[in-house]
């Protein structure tokens, strides 16, 4: 009699499950609900901008499932944008379109590796016809000639790794990620490279980037075709630097030219930083993770410039201050010098 009662008892507790209806937290549809400015003030896109991102990834997000219960991919590609726009926990994000955390964490990881590797498609370096447009751009901001690019770090605040954590503290004692930018006189990226932890120098991750090959190889070889940046990198001949102490009028001038030049891309990264505000907080991923949504944030920065969307305007500037950087020591052997010396008695004496 006792297992015959079992039995019933476990056919009717089957029975129940199997009649049992699953229930789906009803989520939020923003492309419905929400106005293109309502979008672009949450999402930093419009509504075709985010229908653009979804099918230049479409393929990769989207999920295999037939099940009626599967994340469509659009609402995939704005709970990233939302987190690459507010900075904020993963579970408010959540919480927005009545999605659980642990699906959030996913989405944004799934979503920050597709956009990354569309970084080739957005962020390359200038086609040979395009330059001379470059240098005449540059140009007109203050006299500076042959200016094909500015480049620049800065560091991307993360929390203290598991492994390695000692290599991620940078010169202001914060764990971080140096990112490393090339700028074009339009404010878009031409280069990036987003590998490596808080301690490494400027100066050693141009030395051991792509950029650094093209130019050492000889692009710009016996033309006017420079990049500029801080004293923190080392002169070269493609590499125009300050003078650490302007010995007469004209290197002041140049100078001059040269500070006024170089702050596009402080401004760039000002830009970068105000539309995607988790950059300017404490990414709370692995670094794995966060060079991902660096690189991706990087992608959608260059589409957001392409297809004319605006700057975000706020009070309070997203600019870090200038992380110190060793001024580099001078070159006995190298003819950057040499180069810089040219360029101020042609053009600023």
């Amino acid at each position: 009699m006792a297992a015959f009662l079992r039995a019933v008892h476990n056919r009717n507790f089957h029975e129940r499950i199997l009649r049992r209806e699953r229930v789906f937290r009803e989520r939020c549809n923003p492309l419905a609900e929400f106005t293109d400015e309502e979008l672009y003030s949450r999402y930093r896109f419009d509504r075709n901008g985010v229908l653009f991102i979804t099918d230049l990834i479409r393929e990769e997000i989207e999920s295999p499932t037939e099940r009626s219960c599967a994340i469509p991919p659009e609402i995939k590609v704005l709970i990233a944008l939302q987190f690459y726009a507010c900075g904020t926990f993963q579970r408010t994000v959540g919480d927005t379109i009545r999605i659980s955390q642990p699906s959030v964490s996913r989405i944004i990881n799934l979503v920050s590796s597709s956009l990354s590797r569309r970084l080739g498609d957005f962020i390359k370096w200038p086609a040979a016809a395009d330059i001379p447009d470059i240098q005449r751009g540059f140009f007109t901001i203050a006299g500076f000639p042959g200016i094909v690019g500015i480049i620049d770090g800065t560091h991307i605040r993360i929390t203290a790794p598991n492994a390695h954590e000692e290599q991620f503290v940078n010169r202001k004692n914060y764990h971080s990620i140096n990112v490393q930018v090339v700028v074009d006189n339009k404010c878009n990226f031409t280069q990036l490279n987003a590998k490596r932890p808080g301690s490494t120098h400027d100066s050693r991750v141009l030395r051991e980037s792509s950029i650094a090959n093209v130019f050492e190889r000889g692009q710009g070889e016996n033309e006017e075709v420079y990049l500029l940046g801080n004293t923190g990198y080392p002169s070269k001949p493609w590499l125009l630097t300050p003078f650490l102490q302007p010995g007469n009028r004209p290197e002041a001038r140049y100078n001059g030219a040269h500070r006024t030049t170089r702050s596009l891309v402080e401004r760039t990264i000002g830009q970068w930083k105000r539309r995607f505000h988790c950059l300017h907080g404490e990414i709370r991923l692995s670094p794995e993770r966060t060079c991902r949504v660096i690189a991706a944030c990087a992608v959608l920065h260059n589409i957001a410039k392409q297809q004319g969307f605006p700057d975000i305007d706020e009070d309070d500037p997203m600019d870090d201050p200038p992380h110190p950087q060793p001024d580099q020591p001078a070159q006995l052997h190298d003819n950057g010098d040499l180069v810089r010396n040219h360029v101020v008695h042609t053009y600023f004496q």
